[in-house]
């Protein structure tokens, strides 16, 4: 995925609201291989990548988890948090030291309970972030399995 084309936090919210959200961010640090979730996992929390790598996988039952995806700067790492039951639908691994923000989702979705236009802002990023990885997850699945010359679809 070409980060500089993923909807940033920062560029698709208001300025006020995202200062409001980046006022609800702590700074964390993330070791290489640590993971961040697991599918079926309590989706609680999300970051913003400052540096390194995040590595997107789905568990294939008798194999080693699936890469998905590998997220970098400026990346939103997990939506699940946003929309209800608010769990994990993939896994994620750090692959390199990263360094994010790290946001609790609970406080975040209570604000923008509170403030519709908040609400709004944030559901229109997680919108337009979801918008792009199933683009890009159609590009890569085309890439891997459309015939070749292929001039239209059967």
């Amino acid at each position: 995925m070409n980060a500089s084309l993923t909807p940033s936090m920062l560029l698709s919210l208001s300025a006020e609201h995202g200062k409001r959200l980046m006022n609800l961010a702590r700074e964390v640090s993330i070791p290489q291989g640590t993971r961040l979730f697991e599918e079926g996992g309590r989706a609680d929390r999300f970051w913003i990548v400052r540096t390194g790598t995040i590595e997107l996988d789905m568990h294939v039952p008798g194999r080693q988890a699936a890469a998905i995806e590998k997220l970098r700067h400026n990346e939103l790492v997990g939506w699940s948090w946003f929309f209800a039951p608010h769990v994990w639908h993939l896994g994620a691994e750090a692959t390199t030291p990263v360094r994010a923000y790290e946001f609790d989702a609970t406080a975040v979705r209570s604000m923008c309970r509170d403030d519709p236009a908040l609400g709004n802002d944030v559901a229109r990023w997680v919108g337009e972030v979801l918008a792009h990885r199933l683009r890009s997850t159609r590009t890569r699945l085309l890439d891997l399995y459309a015939p070749y010359g292929a001039g239209s679809a059967l």
